[in-house]
């Protein structure tokens, strides 16, 4: 295994990795059938992930956790593969017991992160989250952990200091922080500076992720890298619950396994890295003064998605549109209340957009055309030297308003049924 996050090793740290993990074995002894505690990830001579927790050398514990693990099942009915899983912490915190284990399961090519604590002698499965990068969990350095108020984390072995949305350092032991304020639906961002290692000779000073809030709801992975720091400047102001309902642009695509339908997985459009914001400019909609425009963009395990956002004048609620792939000409819902809004941007140049006859454009300009949504549905093209692509959109009545964000959750519950729908456009 490469112990190192997927983007931040050079081909040189690679091969010293590949030389540090070929043939490692286990990091705590155990039985067989047990998972493994702690993780056989190196970097150069350093264990990212040490056993960790007062209950990590408890052979019993161990065997129970092991227990809980190999009795749960994905949201599609898949099971963990224990011998390349492994318990990331087990023990005590604020007098209750925790374990952490982070789960491959192969029939999705996918990691989860498993929650557990104890009822009694008996380990249980309390929180699941899917890791949004397939594969990788065990190469991040930050990971979250639900607590009964705020949010606490679990640091890899990497991570020299953790800095909290407040900027000031959080304080942890054996690897897990204190809690930490982290709004329901507000994105926050943690900072954490990389000690040197192979991987990274001159470390990392600033190493950022995004918590989307305590309220984001299993199994949907709540932290999204954000290297740059583009991220926190494109969710600025915005209801991160909101985001990921079902008619927001991180929750409104669905998943598919395979050849299953998958809506009680992480969506599709669920993001990954690299959110941002492009201006499209200032327009005026819906009657009041003019707001601004803009196109969100982020990475997914899939490919990159967009989506647009209108942020009225005057502080008013902002409005998103459903996720669109990237693609040439892009094509969004903008549920603008009262006055649905087709939104149809592009940045090619040489390039004839065409819509339906008799349809009023509220806005046109180079790259950026807005139209009133009609009952019917509609069918947009934009003719290049070559190619002419086509997009449609369907009636408004196929796209309902989003509901008001969710309250929030508890912060420990099992994954619960979340019925995606299709973004307008995904497949045009």
């Amino acid at each position: 295994m490469l112990s190192a996050r997927r983007g931040a090793v050079t081909g040189t740290a690679l091969a010293a990795l590949l030389l540090a993990t070929a043939g490692c074995g286990p990091v705590a002894e155990r039985r067989p059938a047990d998972l493994r505690v702690g993780y056989d990830s190196l970097d150069g001579t350093l264990a990212v992930w040490p056993p960790r927790g007062s209950l990590a050398r408890d052979a019993a514990a161990t065997a129970a956790i092991t227990a809980a693990v190999r009795d749960w099942r994905s949201p599609v009915d898949d099971r963990a593969h224990l011998p390349s899983s492994g318990i990331l912490f087990s023990g005590q915190v604020a007098g209750a017991p925790l374990a952490l284990v982070a789960a491959d399961v192969p029939g999705e090519s996918a990691s989860w992160l498993l929650q557990l604590d104890r009822d009694g002698q008996r380990w249980r499965v309390t929180h699941a989250t899917e890791y949004t990068d397939p594969g990788y969990l065990v190469y991040s350095d930050v990971l979250p952990v639900g607590a009964p108020t705020g949010r606490r984390y679990l640091t890899s072995a990497r991570v020299e200091r953790l800095l909290g949305p407040d900027g000031r350092a959080v304080p942890g032991t054996d690897g897990v922080t204190e809690p930490v304020a982290v709004p329901a639906c507000r994105a926050v961002e943690l900072t954490a500076t990389l000690r040197p290692t192979p991987s990274l000779p001159r470390g990392r000073a600033a190493d950022r992720v995004l918590d989307l809030g305590t309220a984001t709801e299993a199994p949907r992975y709540p932290l999204v890298r954000d290297e740059t720091g583009s991220g926190k400047r494109a969710l600025t102001g915005l209801d991160t619950c909101v985001l990921g309902g079902e008619q927001g642009p991180f929750g409104s695509a669905p998943r598919r396994i395979g050849d299953r339908a998958a809506p009680r997985s992480a969506p599709e459009s669920w993001p990954m890295a690299k959110l941002a914001t492009r201006a499209l400019g200032s327009v005026a909609l819906g009657g009041g003064e003019p707001g601004d425009l803009e196109q969100l963009t982020w990475e997914t395990p899939s490919g990159t998605m967009t989506a647009v956002l209108y942020r009225p004048a005057g502080g008013g609620t902002p409005v998103v549109s459903p996720a669109d792939r990237s693609t040439t000409l892009q094509a969004y819902h903008l549920p603008l209340p009262g006055q649905p809004l087709a939104v149809l941007t592009w940045r090619t140049r040489d390039a004839s957009f065409a819509a339906p006859p008799g349809t009023t454009r509220l806005v046109d300009r180079p790259g950026l055309v807005v139209v009133e949504q009609t009952d019917a549905k509609q069918t947009f093209s934009l003719a290049g030297t070559e190619k002419t692509w086509y997009r449609s959109l369907s009636s408004p009545a196929d796209h309902p308003a989003p509901h008001p964000h969710p309250r929030p959750q508890p912060a420990y519950r099992l994954p619960a049924a979340d019925h995606g729908v299709v973004a307008p456009g995904m497949s045009g």
